[in-house]
């Protein structure tokens, strides 16, 4: 881990161009350009909440949409980031094979790709809190270290599957239909609530599911999170961390051979 984050300074530079020109040939050529960072989460918000505030009403949600939208965000940076991260190394070509380009540079794009659509689209969430008539307060400090301790769990768990994903091709397409599977099994959908108490197990022993709460907490509740959900989350975070930075280092010699 010492080694990626030496290198990660030292490329520092590197790396934030390299993000940069990431959402420019996201958009490069589209009308509308960065707009879609709104516009695609704000067409799933809708459908979802057709379906769940008219057709299948959870009574315990007074703001369904606002609910909706403080899961759905970071649920989309997460699962876009770890896609895109898994098949980073394997598709590098021939910036891998460089000597001195640093590999592992290429998931972390990647992750900060989506982390800066999921910026542009925060004030968007704010704006909803009002339309919903919750004032934002002073909670609202605590969402720095909430993303901050996402970050660091999706910058691990993105390390190791794209070091793996180099060996295992077959890692990037089941994480699709895993990545679906996870979505359900995290409260974006329905509040915590109104899963039985003998499923409660897939939110405690999920790490996807704790920050969705914990963003809801923050916007729907303007309430910061209680200090153990803090505690658990960057135990998970760095743990996570030091797991993909270790498997990432493990296979990392053997990349420029196998691409």
């Amino acid at each position: 881990m010492k080694r990626i984050t030496a290198e990660l300074w030292r490329y520092r530079a590197l790396l934030w161009a390299l993000v940069e020109r990431h959402l420019h040939a996201r958009y490069r050529g589209s009308l509308l350009g960065f707009v879609w960072s709104f516009l695609n989460p704000l067409c799933l918000i809708a459908v979802y909440s057709l379906v769940f505030q008219y057709y299948i009403r959870f009574e315990s949600v007074q703001h369904y949409t606002l609910f909706l939208f403080a899961g759905l965000l970071p649920w989309i940076w997460f699962s876009s980031g770890l896609l895109e991260a898994t098949a980073s190394i394997s598709s590098g070509g021939s910036l891998i094979t460089k000597a001195l380009f640093p590999p592992h540079i290429l998931p972390l794009v990647a992750v900060l790709t989506n982390l800066m659509n999921f910026l542009f689209a925060v004030p968007l969430l704010v704006l909803f809190m009002l339309i919903s008539g919750v004032l934002p307060g002073a909670s609202l400090l605590m969402l720095p270290v909430v993303i901050a301790l996402e970050l660091l769990f999706l910058a691990g768990l993105s390390l190791a599957l794209a070091a793996l994903n180099v060996h295992f091709r077959d890692i990037q397409h089941i994480l699709g239909n895993l990545l679906t599977l996870w979505f359900f099994l995290c409260p974006i959908l329905y509040p915590v609530e109104t899963v039985p108490e003998a499923f409660r197990f897939t939110l405690i022993f999920n790490p996807v599911a704790l920050f969705t709460e914990m963003y809801q907490l923050l916007f729907l509740e303007n309430a910061v999170p209680p200090l153990e959900m803090f505690v658990v989350a960057a135990g998970m975070a760095f743990v996570t961390l030091l797991i993909g930075g270790k498997v990432f280092n493990y296979y990392r010699d053997e990349f420029a051979e196998l691409i």
